[in-house]
């Protein structure tokens, strides 16, 4: 009997849409006896520092301590909530910029049953501009995606 394992990805969206979202996947969590692992993608935005005068060491330091910080609250709610977990910080996504594939690779790799994820809700040109990574997430996943939508306020 294989065990079931959802995936709920907190990349980039600490706060009030990470918590949507892990209360989105306890209870398909708790009625399937499932793992819900936590993951947390840090950007690897090399190219855009190319222009700019920042730190890459430094920023990715802040970046894994913010991932941490959205992490270990999340395992805690889960704990609360009696469901089985893990945590996972990525400090680099699989390629420059691609979130959305490193969490399907991961989703892959975890043999997950169901991938959790908290939307922004951006329209527009803030779309174009800040991406679309649950929109990528649903179009190339093979498995089913609960998206939490958190709309502007959530940003």
């Amino acid at each position: 009997m294989r065990k079931n394992r959802h995936v709920q990805e907190n990349s980039g969206c600490g706060g009030r849409l990470s918590r949507l979202a892990i209360l989105h996947a306890v209870e398909p969590a708790k009625a399937c006896d499932a793992e819900v692992k936590v993951i947390y993608v840090a950007d690897d935005i090399d190219a855009q520092l190319e222009v700019a005068y920042i730190d890459h060491d430094d920023l990715l330091r802040n970046m894994v301590a913010y991932g941490k910080s959205v992490l270990d609250p999340s395992g805690r709610m889960l704990e609360a909530a009696g469901v089985r977990y893990s945590l996972g910080l990525l400090d680099k996504p699989a390629a420059n910029g691609r979130i959305a594939e490193t969490i399907l690779a991961e989703a892959v790799q975890s043999n997950a049953d169901l991938i959790v994820l908290g939307a922004h809700g951006r329209r527009g040109f803030m779309r174009a501009v800040m991406g679309g990574v649950a929109q990528q997430i649903v179009r190339q996943s093979n498995k089913p995606v609960l998206l939490i939508r958190g709309g502007p306020e959530s940003e």
